[in-house]
């Protein structure tokens, strides 16, 4: 683990975005993406979202989730073959550019979870087709399924909706024989990124994965796989003692910035939101870090330093531009 130290140095070098002289530029809530000459450049900032506003930049958390999912593209890439072309920062990725499909594939080891879209909030209502999956009769909250599901969402700039594979085929979001394709590589990256998981002291829990497809019809697993935002973990040495206590499994939480920000503002309706405090922001880095390391079972090597900077000059360095 890296010192509170070159946290704290860093918190002035953060990556809040950028704009770079690459091409069309798609700006998401952590990521800019340009778009050029057949090649997507996904850039992971350091921005902390929540509430759909910008709360603060992490120290290092753009190279935590690029790192994170370079290495599970390069450890999946057995299963199915991935977007990424190259590496070239520890913020970037350099993907092919592919039609993607407008589904996400989200994956589901354990019942849980409070949102609207959440498992365990259908199955308290009485639900027991969820997303054309017939589920057991009395499972308790955090239960591991007896098989992973599959519950796909449709992509949505507003909100995911629920949707099951009968509809995804009828709706010709998909093929039957890419469904069938999709669906079962979505099962074998799950069950390899569990195993890896395991192996580190974390429980996979759900994930979700999004797929593109070339010009010839040929199937990638692109955008992130297993990162800290786009998964959840529990911490494996814990789960069985707190489950048969009826306690939520431990975790490395992220949410305790947001609780700050309920506590300290309005962060839905104040036009300026008060600065996060130091502290909080290197908490927060510092759990990034440790979820990688855990994640990946791999030391995490910081590049401290400005952000920008650095891409500028990789970039370059490596003939994109």
């Amino acid at each position: 683990m890296i010192s509170e130290e070159i946290i704290k140095k860093q918190i002035g070098k953060t990556l809040s975005g950028t704009d770079l002289k690459l091409g069309k530029k798609y700006k998401g809530k952590v990521r800019d993406v340009y778009e050029v000459k057949g090649k997507m450049f996904l850039i992971s900032t350091d921005r902390q979202s929540a509430f759909d506003r910008n709360l603060a930049q992490i120290p290092f958390k753009g190279q935590v989730l690029t790192q994170t999912s370079a290495f599970w593209f390069e450890k999946t890439k057995d299963i199915i073959q991935n977007h990424v072309i190259d590496v070239p920062d520890p913020n970037v990725v350099v993907g092919k550019k592919l039609r993607v499909f407008p589904v996400e594939m989200v994956i589901r080891g354990y019942i849980t979870g409070v949102t609207d879209t959440a498992a365990w909030t259908a199955y308290a209502k009485g639900e027991r087709m969820f997303c054309g999956n017939r589920l057991p009769e009395g499972m308790k909250k955090n239960q591991r399924f007896p098989e992973p599901i599959i519950t796909p969402t449709t992509k949505s700039e507003e909100h995911d909706q629920k949707i099951s594979a009968e509809e995804i085929v009828e709706q010709g979001l998909m093929t039957r024989e890419q469904w069938d394709y999709i669906s079962d590589k979505t099962y074998k990256i799950f069950q390899r990124g569990q195993e890896i998981a395991e192996n580190n002291g974390l429980i996979l829990v759900d994930t979700k994965y999004e797929f593109g497809y070339d010009e010839d019809g040929e199937i990638y697993l692109i955008d992130e796989i297993h990162t800290p935002d786009s998964s959840r973990f529990w911490l494996m040495e814990s789960y069985k003692q707190r489950f048969g206590e009826g306690l939520e499994p431990e975790n490395i939480d992220k949410e305790f910035l947001r609780l700050w920000f309920k506590e300290n503002c309005d962060p839905y309706k104040d036009e300026v939101l008060p600065e996060a405090p130091e502290e909080l922001v290197v908490e927060l880095s510092k759990r990034y870090i440790q979820l990688y390391e855990m994640i990946t079972g791999c030391e995490f090597k910081a590049e401290p330093g400005n952000v920008k900077d650095r891409i500028v000059r990789n970039l370059k360095e490596n003939g994109y531009m």
